[in-house]
């Protein structure tokens, strides 16, 4: 199963600098998330929003939805999960960017989902908190515990991104054949008895190491076939050789 990107929205609330909101855009494009909703008391210079989206996000840009309030933001959907750094009774469970994703995969699949971030430099507060389903902390180390917003919002878009990913299909070339294996051994067999590499007496037993060590590999067919090919080369350049 797969979550549905198409129902997921980035929610910004009260972001300080157009530049960050551009690289959201790019990160979001990245990951398959083309809705952004920002919420600001004051227009933001749309061009430095552009720039750091570049040409690639920038129709993310242009499609911004705009609005005064949170709650107006969040009116339409109906599931929220809201991202924190800091943890406490007042903040209640939070999980990690993974399990959120796995959460996901179901529920937005026939409902709008919405990922909120708050200002850069204070995060959401606890009033803001309460019209979420979910919380979200992205753990860090403790040198450097701040993340950038748009790396936070990749984050989380790219767990979504991978838990929605179906694995890619293990392509296995066609092994080969008893019948190429045999062809292939009597073949070897017949060198090796030319360049007195087997006991002519009784080849077949170290025949049967050299079997037991090739059927560790599981030849392909285009492996038999390359082997083969070696052998029939080898023969030819000894026949020329003595001649």
């Amino acid at each position: 199963m797969k979550a549905n990107m198409d129902n997921i929205t980035i929610v910004l609330n009260g972001p300080k600098y157009p530049g960050n909101i551009g690289s959201v855009a790019r990160c979001a494009l990245n990951m398959g998330v083309e809705k952004l909703s920002v919420v600001v008391s004051e227009p933001l210079d749309v061009e430095e929003m552009k720039q750091m989206a570049t040409h690639f996000a920038a129709g993310i840009v242009d499609r911004i939805q705009y609005y005064d309030s949170l709650d107006e933001a969040l009116a339409k959907f109906q599931f929220i999960v809201g991202t924190t750094s800091r943890r406490g009774a007042a903040r209640g469970p939070v999980v990690s960017p993974r399990e959120m994703a796995e959460t996901l995969v179901d529920i937005s699949r026939h409902n709008e989902v919405a990922l909120l971030f708050g200002p850069e430099d204070m995060g959401l507060s606890n009033d803001e908190l309460r019209y979420c389903h979910l919380l979200v902390t992205i753990p860090t180390s403790k040198q450097m515990k701040s993340i950038n917003l748009s790396h936070a919002v990749m984050i989380l878009c790219y767990e979504i991104f991978v838990a929605r990913a179906e694995p890619l299909e293990a392509f296995t070339p066609r092994m080969a054949s008893s019948g190429e294996l045999e062809g292939m051994y009597a073949q070897v067999k017949e060198l090796l008895m030319k360049i007195g590499f087997l006991n002519p007496e009784n080849p077949d037993f170290w025949m049967m190491h050299i079997r037991r060590f090739l059927s560790r590999t599981k030849l392909f067919s285009k492996e038999v076939k390359f082997i083969r090919g070696i052998c029939r080369q080898l023969d030819w350049y000894m026949r020329n050789k003595i001649t």
